[in-house]
């Protein structure tokens, strides 16, 4: 099997090459869905049937079934947007520099949909069954909280046993048996604008208010299991003028669901509530992402995965990520679920984001062992 990741290893890396050099970002449905009628025709190849889910203004959402497949008991999970403004190919494309490849997206995660793709080529080629126990998600809005896709993945994960995240590993190749639930808030103010020198009493701040609830918002932190970070402030009209205007993003995470449902609530009461009557307030958002937590802390599922780790000698190892995923649909509904099984790297949403080369064909290999053992 490694012989063969070897083979193919230049046919890889030109795929990648061909959907990293692509913008992709979530908003940039011309290019997310350049990127998926790309990865659809390579799996055409393969015999898989693409059914292809029209989203409006984000890219289509896809799932593959190979044509000979009946009821496949395995979802497979990635998603081809990126966190990158239009232009950013342009300034930094694919790259490779020893063992590493670069560029917008490569490691979160095109080169997980390229390694996917030869794995199941491999099954293929060994006549081995498993490829038929596969159903694939190509999810286009991923990294702002799969808003058009949750339907689908939890719809589909409900018909299978099994889920593998197909997000990439970090350097050390750990997995992902559980990950915090998040939510995104936006918050606008208006307040009334006025010279600051001549009649700052006629005025009410925007920027002032907003300075208030930041500080509200942080001390939530100090709730167990709850994290709030303002991380997007702007307002204000000129530095000699009272602001009329103020907003700001606010990043939720926390462990669980209770927690959670219990924050969005003290979020939404100290953004309602103004320390000045003469400010009009609007807040938009809420919870997008479920807390996911494995039960006993590991499953099944991981264990399997373990094992056929073992086979190649790699030693797998749990973590629990702060960040979001797919994980967190499928892992809430109760289906078992191991994330982050893509190929090993680092620095995601980063401009020295990377994927290890070599990781392509060791991570190509689990994930052949584990569909090998999830098909019998």
């Amino acid at each position: 099997m490694q012989e063969y990741f070897e083979q193919e290893k230049n046919n890889m890396l030109q795929l990648l090459e061909r959907i990293v050099n692509i913008d992709s970002g979530s908003y940039q449905k011309t290019g997310v869905d350049k990127v998926g009628e790309i990865l659809i025709r390579e799996f055409e190849q393969l015999g898989f049937i693409a059914e292809v889910h029209e989203v409006v203004d984000r890219g289509n959402n896809i799932v593959l079934k190979h044509k000979e497949a009946t009821t496949p008991s395995v979802l497979l999970i990635g998603h081809i947007d990126t966190v990158f403004p239009a232009g950013t190919v342009q300034k930094r494309p694919f790259t490779i520099v020893g063992d590493q490849a670069k560029g917008p997206g490569v490691f979160d995660m095109k080169a997980s949909h390229v390694m996917t793709l030869y794995s199941l080529k491999y099954l293929i080629s060994q006549n081995n069954d498993a490829y038929k126990n596969v159903l694939i998600i190509i999810n286009t809005d991923e990294e702002i909280g799969s808003i058009s896709s949750r339907e689908l993945i939890e719809a589909t994960a409900k018909t299978v046993k099994h889920v593998l995240i197909m997000e990439p590993a970090d350097v050390d190749g750990n997995v992902v048996i559980g990950r915090k639930g998040g939510g995104k808030f936006f918050l606008k103010l208006y307040g009334i604008s006025a010279h600051s020198g001549v009649a700052p009493e006629k005025g009410a701040s925007a920027i002032q208010e907003l300075a208030l609830k930041i500080v509200q918002l942080h001390e939530l932190t100090k709730l167990e299991g709850i994290h709030v970070n303002v991380g997007l402030v702007s307002g204000g009209q000129s530095v000699n003028t009272i602001a009329p205007y103020a907003e700001a993003g606010i990043d939720l995470r926390f462990e669980t669901q209770e927690q959670g449902e219990f924050a969005q609530l003290k979020i939404l009461e100290i953004c309602n509530c103004t320390e000045n009557p003469n400010i009009r307030i609007e807040i938009s958002g809420g919870i997008t992402r479920p807390a996911w937590k494995t039960e006993g802390n590991k499953s099944n599922l991981f264990f399997l995965i373990k094992e056929a780790a073992s086979e190649l000698n790699l030693e797998l190892v749990t973590k629990y990520s702060g960040g979001g995923s797919d994980g967190n649909f499928t892992g809430n509904i109760g289906i078992p679920t191991v994330d982050g099984l893509g190929p090993r790297g680092g620095n995601a949403h980063q401009e020295d984001e990377f994927v290890i080369v070599s990781s392509l064909s060791e991570r190509g290999q689990l994930l052949v062992k584990a569909l090998d053992r999830l098909n019998k």
